[in-house]
């Protein structure tokens, strides 16, 4: 969240603005003349050395608060800072300096920025503007976190389903411990004629067990599918064995 605005011209506050209750470096009037100079002389430091750059990011240590800098090239010794959390992107809030920059411009005019003689007043009316930025900030980071909690509970799903298809293909490839040898005897017809269950096996079961026989799964694989026991399907492929319908291997 951003907690504050500043705009610094000429090492003076021009424009400041909190949003938080807590109190920080900007919280009294010469706190804040003491730190728009410090500040103003920091980016005037970093201009002289080519080699260094610009600051665009500093943090406080005795707090938990980011600060972020913004220099307008079009008016010379104006700075636009913001103070963070660490619930926003450091990225989003560059960008809504940036977007601050040129809204104020637009709305006061450089040769009014320019001619500035020291009265916060002048810019007060901007404040209401501010306040939007905030809400889009905010805004922006609660859809982050919404998409982050979408994105996590796909992830999520997504190793659940990997796992449960993992233990599937395992429980076939794999028999469970303690099982009956027969369990993995695979029954296959030993007969090309086509056969009517129902004229030599008795029950619903039986005849479900029939039609699951197909040369490919094991005693324990129909018994998984059908949710049978697993001497139920054996007693049955016997009984077709002893028909001569089936052979066990």
């Amino acid at each position: 969240m951003i907690h504050d605005f500043l705009i610094i011209k000429d090492g003076l506050p021009l424009l400041f603005k909190n949003f938080s209750i807590a109190k920080n470096i900007f919280s009294e009037a010469d706190s804040l003349l003491m730190v728009s100079g410090f500040f103003s002389a920091l980016n005037s430091f970093s201009d002289s050395f080519e080699d260094l750059g610009t600051i665009s990011e500093l943090k406080l240590s005795n707090n938990d608060l980011k600060l972020s800098f913004f220099k307008d090239s079009s008016i010379p010794n104006l700075i636009y800072i913001a103070t963070y959390d660490e619930k926003s992107k450091p990225v989003n809030v560059l960008r809504i300096l940036r977007k601050l920059s040129r809204t104020f411009i637009l709305k006061f005019s450089i040769d009014a920025i320019l001619n500035w003689k020291g009265n916060t007043n002048a810019f007060k009316s901007f404040e209401n503007i501010l306040e939007t930025f905030v809400e889009e900030e905010l805004n922006e980071s609660d859809t982050e976190f919404k998409e982050r909690v979408v994105e996590l509970f796909k992830n999520v799903e997504e190793r659940l389903n990997e796992e449960s298809n993992l233990q599937a293909l395992r429980s076939k490839l794999d028999p469970p411990p303690n099982l009956p040898p027969y369990c993995n005897q695979i029954p296959r017809f030993t007969t090309l004629k086509k056969i009517n269950p129902k004229y030599y096996l008795t029950g619903e079961t039986s005849h479900k067990v029939f039609y699951q026989i197909d040369g490919q799964k094991s005693i324990r694989q129909i018994t998984e599918k059908l949710d049978l026991k697993h001497v139920q399907v054996y007693n049955i492929c016997k009984n077709l064995v002893k028909l001569g319908f089936i052979g066990l291997r």
